[in-house]
Parts: C-alpha cells; sequence; structure tokens
C-alpha cells in the first residue's frame, strides 16, 4: 500500500485497478458477486464501506490474487482469520450485520397429515457488531399451480400461529421473538436471542447454532418446500421424511440471480428407513439469491385417486392440462396484457413466479411429451405478470421478463401448434421464421435477442400470450383448428428445410 494513500482509498484503488484489468463495468461485477450496481459505485466513490464478503467475493471473480482482501484487512486493521466467508459469496442484506452461514441443514417431517419444518443454521458474525436478532419467515402455498384458488383458500383458513408451534433456540438456549408481518399465508418475526433467563448475543468472531421449527397441516401447505440463500452460505443440505406406503417421488429445480432454472445440478438421494422414504440432497457454496424448490407427489395418496385417476382415464388433454393448474380457454386474464415488471425493485417476485412456471412446465411434461420444445406463460398459471419461459427440444431454458417483439423477418412458414389453455386441439398458425425480442433482465437490463425457426415460433406464442393474444387469431381466415386426435405430429418436432431455403 502506498504511503500516500488513507486504507479506504488503497482499496477502492485495487477494486478500480481489477476491474479494469479484467474488463468488467460495475454491473458486471455486480452480477458476479451478487451485490447491486449501486453498492459498487457507492463503495468506489467513497460513499458505502465495504463487507468482508464483498472484499473476498470481488477477490475471487476478479482473479485479484487476495490483493482486495489484503487491502481489505488493511482497511479494517485487522488480520485474516479462519472464518473468512467462502469465495463467491456475499450479501448487501442489511439486517445480516455479515452473518455467514456455515451450514444450512433443513428437515421435513410428514406423518401423512401434518408437516414439520426444523431448520438449523451455524451462523459466524463476521462483522464489528454484536447480532441479538435474526429474520425468518414462514410462506405456504397450499394450490402453488393456481394462486386465485391459494388466495381464496388462505383468506377462509388463514394460517395461525396456534397451529404453527413455533419453537427457537440458539445453542439450546430458547429464544423470543416479535411480528414483524401477519398475513393469511405469511409470517415473518424476529427471533430474539434472549429469554426470560438471560441474553446471548452473537459477538464477532463468534458462531453459534440457530435452530427454529414450526407446524402445517396439509389442508394449507402445498406439495412443495423452497430454501432461498439470502446470506453468504457455504453448505446447504436438505431431507425430506415421509411415510414409505405414499409411494412419494421428488424432483428439484434451481432458480438463479439469472432467473434459469435449471433441475437440480447433483442427484436427489433417496433411502428406506423403517418405513419412511427419506430423500436427501446438498450443494456446496450455493450462490447468493438462489433458490432451490423441492416438489414432490404421492402416488398412493387416497386424496389424490381422483386427480390419479384423471391424468390415467380417457380424460381430454385439456382436463389434464386443467388438473396440473394450467388456466383453460375461458378465463380472462388470457385475452389482456400482463403486467410488467420494475427491475430491478421486483426481482424477488420474479424470481418467485419463475419458480412457479417451472414448476407447471414439470408437471404439463408428467402428461405430455413435448416434442417440439414447450412454453408457459405466466398468465397461464393465473399470475397477472409480464414473464414466460420457454425450454427447447433439447432441454434449454429461457426465461423472459417484459418481452415485446420488435422486428419480424418476412419469410414465414406454416406449421401446427398446440396451446396449454385449449390442448384439445391444433392448429396450422403463420409464424415469422425469425424474430428480435426486447426484453430485461432481472438487475433491470434491456437486451435484444434473435430467435430463428422453431425457437422462434416457441417465443412468439409465449410472447403473444403476455399481450392477450391467442394462435386462433393468427391463423388464416377460413382455416380452423382440428381435433387432437386428427393430428399425427404429437412427439416430434416441427419440420424445416436446410439453412437459407
Amino acid at each position: 500500500m502506498s504511503t500516500q494513500q488513507q486504507p479506504d482509498e488503497a482499496f477502492i484503488a485495487e477494486l478500480k485497478r481489477w476491474r479494469d484489468v479484467r474488463g468488467l463495468s460495475q454491473t458486471a461485477l455486480a452480477r458476479l458477486v451478487g451485490y447491486t450496481p449501486s453498492y459498487i459505485s457507492k463503495v468506489e466513490s467513497g460513499q458505502q464501506r465495504p463487507s468482508s464478503s464483498f472484499a473476498h467475493s470481488a477477490d475471487r471473480e476478479l482473479r485479484a490474487g487476495g490483493a482486495l482482501v489484503r487491502a481489505y484487512n488493511d482497511l479494517e486493521g485487522r488480520t485474516p482469520t479462519a472464518h473468512q466467508p467462502a469465495a463467491g459469496n456475499g450479501s448487501s442484506d442489511a439486517h445480516a450485520a455479515n452473518l455467514i452461514v456455515e451450514h444450512e441443514d433443513t428437515s421435513l417431517h410428514y406423518d401423512g397429515r401434518v408437516y414439520r419444518a426444523t431448520q438449523r443454521r451455524r451462523l459466524y458474525n463476521d462483522s464489528p457488531d454484536p447480532v441479538a436478532r435474526y429474520l425468518i419467515r414462514i410462506s405456504v402455498d397450499r394450490f402453488p399451480g393456481n394462486p386465485e384458488r391459494s388466495n381464496a383458500h388462505f383468506r377462509e383458513h388463514p394460517l395461525t400461529w396456534e397451529e404453527i408451534q413455533l419453537q427457537a433456540s440458539v445453542d439450546g438456549e430458547p429464544l423470543t421473538w416479535r411480528v414483524q408481518h401477519d398475513r393469511d399465508a405469511f409470517k415473518e418475526l424476529w427471533l430474539l436471542f434472549e429469554n426470560d433467563q438471560g441474553r446471548y448475543p452473537l459477538y464477532p468472531g463468534e458462531s453459534a447454532w440457530l435452530e427454529y421449527s414450526y407446524t402445517v397441516g396439509d389442508d394449507k401447505w402445498g406439495t412443495w418446500f423452497q430454501r432461498a440463500v439470502r446470506l453468504p452460505t457455504h453448505k446447504l443440505s436438505v431431507r425430506l421424511d415421509f411415510p414409505a406406503e405414499l409411494k412419494p417421488q421428488v424432483w428439484g429445480t434451481e432458480t438463479t440471480m439469472t432467473a434459469a432454472a435449471l433441475p437440480f445440478r447433483t442427484a436427489i438421494r433417496q433411502t428406506q428407513e423403517n418405513g419412511r422414504s427419506v430423500f436427501a440432497w446438498s450443494t456446496e457454496d450455493p450462490p447468493l439469491h438462489a433458490r432451490f424448490r423441492l416438489e414432490w407427489k404421492f402416488r398412493a395418496r387416497p386424496d389424490q385417486e381422483e386427480n390419479l385417476e384423471l391424468m390415467e382415464s380417457e380424460a381430454t388433454a385439456s382436463e389434464r392440462m386443467r388438473a396440473v393448474g394450467i388456466v383453460q380457454e375461458g378465463d380472462p386474464i388470457l385475452t389482456k396484457a400482463a403486467r410488467t415488471f420494475s427491475f430491478p425493485d421486483e426481482a424477488e417476485d420474479a424470481r418467485r413466479v419463475v419458480a412457479e412456471l417451472v414448476s407447471a412446465a414439470e408437471r404439463a411434461s408428467q402428461v405430455h411429451v413435448f416434442g417440439k420444445g414447450m412454453g408457459v406463460a405466466a398468465t397461464q398459471i393465473g399470475i397477472d405478470r409480464a414473464a414466460a419461459i420457454v425450454r427447447s427440444p433439447d432441454g434449454q431454458l429461457i426465461t423472459l421478463f417484459n418481452p415485446r417483439i420488435v422486428e419480424e423477418s418476412p419469410e414465414t412458414d406454416e406449421q401446427y401448434e398446440g396451446c396449454l389453455s385449449f390442448f384439445d386441439v391444433r392448429g396450422k398458425v403463420p409464424r415469422p421464421l425469425a424474430i428480435s425480442v426486447e426484453h430485461t433482465d432481472i438487475d433491470g437490463q434491456e437486451r435484444i435477442t434473435i430467435f430463428e425457426r422453431g425457437m422462434a415460433r416457441l417465443v412468439m406464442h409465449e410472447v403473444d400470450h403476455l399481450h392477450g393474444v391467442l394462435y386462433r387469431s393468427r391463423m388464416r381466415e377460413g382455416v380452423h383448428p382440428i381435433p387432437v386426435a386428427e393430428y399425427r405430429g404429437t412427439g416430434s418436432g416441427w419440420q424445416y428445410g436446410p439453412p437459407g431455403e
């Protein structure tokens, strides 16, 4: 460090230098380390003191070889410790006071009637101040594929504090709490590190196990469980414990800062233990703001027999889609433009919508083979927001927020399409062979993406949905959809000539 510089100036100089060396803008670096561009701008202008987790994350992503960490330690007047956060993780969460989760272990036990969730977090205080409280959230959704039905259900049967039976402790000492928000399907509260016998703050450089558990009946708990990474985390593990006689089946999806929802990168392990089916999964150093969602179905569940019979019977294609939560033609939401997102303020809402879309796509894929690829718009699952996902035939997932078509190629073709919202028919629809789509990233950056041929058709179909347009209105005059029974292209891709034809 130059003797001409103060410690904060030295850190700022190192950050700017390494960002310049790697050719990264403030926005690009923010995306890599999980902070906002505004945060980095304030750090570089001296308005914001950097956190330890930010310094370590930036050092790793900029490949600075420890230069930023050393500058940060000079800034703080201390030496590194073994408890520094894992590389690649950072937090700009003000209430967290630079807490680091060394291990989060969550278990969900179901006895056939009631769910009991237990969450244990090994917290390390990486700040210069003691931590005396911790914010937790309890959120339930009985019908995740049908928001209107869920909202109506919880208005009539709200989640209550009495049924939750919340218990919390830190290193075995019982804790009290203060309610922040109390809504029909959502509770938010501060766990206070104290009780009638004393106070138990987490001091700088110390670690402690925080544990809390709560109970919710299956009349209010849908068949899904989600963990959101809101603090720098070294390890995340989840265990689902179900009665074996229910024949449970479990799958999982991950949604990251880029909103790209994908299947878990590692397998969920299943074992049988004393008449129980236990599903276990874990990951190391999960990205900040990632969401890990597990879903399940009970193949032998009596209260699902009607739904299973519907899937396995001679039910129409549309009835099957309705059964998995797809809004059907006639619902007004399908014929009006969806409400756009304001980014980055509504990024959290956008991630939740993407998780619902991925879940709906998984359910639809269980009752139909999509050889041409598929897409789902938020309006098709009852959510009035401008978001859609498109899955290509080879499994590539594209997420679109606030999309609109800004250019179409003059070359067109005409092929059969199906729509999940009236899946009993197929319609021959003319579409451009290439389209340019303007859409917004979850960090607020606008971009234009070009799609061609089959992907152009899939994307345009979903963009139409978000503007209240169904494919029937795009068919040539005098051409009508045909019953799906007469259609011969199920399971196969659209046909195109060689490129350039």
